[in-house]
């Protein structure tokens, strides 16, 4: 699945999260804040590695937000950042790259509404 066949949120990964924990939705929502808290550190460091035109420091960050977005459902993030991350991979940023951050930061802003939104109860 390419990533911009990828569902932005897929909930029924929040589901199946959910009933791996017996239920707890509060726990999920700590995972998702928790989430939420942490994207901008990935995405700073996706930042200065294209700066500083670093293909090995892109690799960790967008390793970490494609494992992470992953995990709360945030599938179509996931599967960009899983692009961004073979770039670093390839060990050269290449012409493309900045498309590439851009798409990341739109999806990165389309999973955040749409966790909150799932957070303040539209999921439920």
């Amino acid at each position: 699945m390419s990533e911009a066949d990828a569902p932005i949120l897929d909930e029924r990964v929040l589901s199946n999260l959910s009933s791996s924990v017996e239920d707890d939705r509060s726990f999920v929502v700590e995972l998702i804040e928790a989430f939420l808290a942490d994207g901008p550190d990935q995405l700073t460091a996706i930042d200065a590695a294209r700066t500083e035109d670093d293909a090995e420091a892109l690799v960790r960050p967008a390793h970490t937000l494609k494992s992470s977005s992953a995990t709360v459902g945030a599938l179509r993030l996931s599967s960009t950042a899983r692009e961004l991350e073979m770039v670093g991979r390839g060990g050269s940023l290449g012409q493309g790259i900045d498309e590439g951050i851009a798409r990341l930061r739109a999806d990165w802003q389309a999973s955040v509404n749409a966790l909150r939104a799932w957070v303040a109860g539209a999921g439920q």
